[in-house]
């Protein structure tokens, strides 16, 4: 017959074979997971190396690109807007590198630029659209009336600059006199709605707004302002573009918002690459599908359907 002692011996020796099998389990195991931790690091390490590689050589390529496309400006876009005069508006937070980028396009296009318009926070900022609308309604032109739906900031704006610099494309004939247009830029300036005008400034056929990045968007409905400015454009001239950063195109970024209102998306041609030199070409051929009476969404950013157009044969 079994002793307690004997039974109480035995329970212990199973309770410690249970324990140093445990032990060693666990040792086991620890082992295997640190021998596979390592072989994932090795395999991640691995990856990135490649992917790094390969983002070096992307970037490679399209810094040769670029280079290929600004030794070749001449040849893609000479004579493309011969006679075509356009004149140019600023954000704040547009890159003083794309603004010019373009400038240079447009004239190797043939396109006069008849002058640039810088526009500050306040004529975006939607706090300071009571005193905006204000400050324009004083300043309309004689016999001329604004579009009923221009209501907003940045349409009412549109529409009395596209008034006052943009020529009429029925008959391109000015739809201001020399004093009247010389006003409403007086009376911007004065309102600190203007940054700073080219002069003399003169109207226009065609509009390029160049913005930036999109980075304060949504900051009292910027984005929407400069969006509904540019279409608010279109409808007064032969044609306006609206270019910028990829950051532009995600909402409520300027060209999201025109891209994902179709009514927008159907007059404006908006460029979301405007950094690189593709998106700078594309920016002026752009104006030659608007002349047409086409719009497109070019770039790499959100709804963009097409990296850029054809040249126009000529």
């Amino acid at each position: 017959m079994i002793s307690f002692r004997q039974h109480a011996i035995s329970i212990v020796a199973i309770f410690l074979a249970l324990a140093i099998g445990v032990v060693l389990g666990s040792q086991t195991l620890a082992a295997d997971m640190l021998s596979g931790l390592r072989s994932d690091r090795t395999e991640l390490s691995r990856r990135v190396e490649e992917y790094s590689a390969r983002n070096r050589q992307l970037t490679d390529e399209l810094n040769a690109a670029d280079r290929f496309l600004a030794g070749s400006a001449g040849r893609v876009l000479g004579g493309t807007l011969t006679g075509r005069s356009v004149v140019v508006f600023t954000t704040p937070d547009a890159d003083p590198a794309d603004v010019e980028s373009v400038i240079r396009g447009l004239e190797t296009a043939g396109a006069p630029v008849t002058g640039r318009l810088a526009l500050t926070d306040a004529f975006l900022d939607s706090g300071e659209g009571d005193r905006m609308r204000a400050a324009m309604t004083n300043v309309i032109p004689a016999g001329a009336q604004l579009r009923t739906g221009a209501v907003d900031q940045g349409s009412m704006a549109g529409d009395l600059l596209g008034l006052v610099l943009l020529l009429d494309p029925g008959n391109g004939a000015p739809r201001s006199t020399p004093q009247e247009l010389s006003l409403v830029l007086e009376t911007l300036r004065g309102g600190g709605f203007v940054a700073e005008a080219d002069a003399p400034i003169a109207p226009a056929q065609l509009a390029v707004v160049i913005t930036g990045n999109g980075a304060k968007a949504a900051e009292n409905a910027q984005g929407a302002n400069i969006a509904r400015f540019t279409g608010a454009l279109r409808g007064r001239g032969s044609g306006a573009i609206l270019a910028g950063r990829a950051g532009a195109a995600d909402d409520p970024g300027p060209i999201g918002v025109i891209r994902s209102d179709p009514a927008m998306a159907a007059a404006v041609t908006t460029v979301d690459n405007l950094d690189r030199e593709i998106g700078r070409v594309t920016a002026v051929l752009g104006l030659t599908e608007q002349l047409n009476g086409a719009a497109g969404r070019y770039g790499t950013g959100t709804r963009a359907t097409s990296l850029t157009l054809a040249a126009p044969p000529r």
